[in-house]
């Protein structure tokens, strides 16, 4: 099966250190351990992501940034409620069904982070609260089944999404703003699976079922042309390894030495250029 090339990999609107670029953008196959609080609900293979997000988290949660940034929240709203925390670490662990907070409580709390995200550690902050709901939210939509490979992908796509719109509506007042955030993700994660559905059928139509041998299709006849000029010469030979002799992208990016997402982004503009 020909896995479809997806977007640019997360951005860095809410980059604290760089685990969590790392997480996204290498989007490995390797066992880890188990993300206690998330990654149980998932199939197997996103728990690099998760567990990499989590460890990240872990690592920045109690620093010198995160006071900062909390002492900046609690300067500019009143939760007295939150009065015994110091840092984000804290905040998020509250943040947690079952810690003594009311739902009114918890969805004040996202609404003034929402309102204070410009901010980028709080920016972290927010995304961190609202994985479990990414993973939600990709479980509706079945992790791209029958479109995109691999689950971890959709899940990678489905962060970097959310940290879109972290960014799009920071400094907005939002009563519901998890509910908001997660309604507009997943309407974009749709809208996004089905354009990769698409682009994903028409690659497919130039290689026709009936054709006697890969050399003989349109694609194979555009890359041998492409194949002639020295500048498209790597792309084409990875377009070939992928569609005709069906490697996995991931083993693609480990050969060139970059991130999956960062090749995919390479052979979906390729593509687009010279192939569609």
């Amino acid at each position: 099966m020909t896995q479809v090339v997806t977007r640019r990999a997360i951005g860095c609107r809410y980059h604290t250190n760089s685990l969590i670029n790392q997480c996204v953008h290498q989007c490995v196959d390797r066992g880890s351990e188990t993300c206690v609080s998330i990654a149980t609900v998932v199939p197997m293979i996103t728990h690099d992501v998760l567990e990499l997000l989590r460890q990240e988290w872990s690592d920045i949660s109690r620093s010198s940034e995160s006071r900062h940034a909390w002492n900046l929240v609690v300067e500019r709203h009143s939760l007295p409620f939150l009065s015994n925390e110091v840092d984000f670490s804290g905040v998020l662990l509250r943040l947690e069904p079952r810690q003594g907070l009311s739902v009114e409580q918890r969805s004040f709390v996202i609404q003034v982070l929402l309102m204070e995200a410009r901010e980028k550690f709080v920016h972290r902050a927010l995304l961190q609260t609202l994985l479990p709901g990414v993973v939600s939210t990709c479980r509706q939509l079945k992790f791209g089944r029958g479109i995109i490979e691999r689950p971890s992908d959709v899940l990678s796509e489905a962060i970097a999404m959310l940290s879109d719109l972290i960014g799009e509506w920071a400094g907005q007042s939002r009563q519901y703003a998890a509910p908001d955030l997660l309604s507009a993700l997943r309407g974009r994660l749709r809208r996004w699976l089905l354009k990769e559905k698409e682009l994903r059928r028409r690659i497919a139509s130039d290689v026709p079922e009936t054709a006697v041998s890969p050399a003989v299709s349109t694609l194979s006849a555009r890359l041998e042309i492409l194949g002639r000029h020295v500048e498209h010469r790597r792309l084409v030979r990875l377009t070939w390894l992928r569609v005709f002799a069906n490697q996995p992208l991931h083993a693609l990016a480990d050969e060139e030495g970059v991130s999956v997402r960062h090749l995919q982004s390479e052979l979906q503009e390729f593509a687009r250029q010279h192939l569609l």
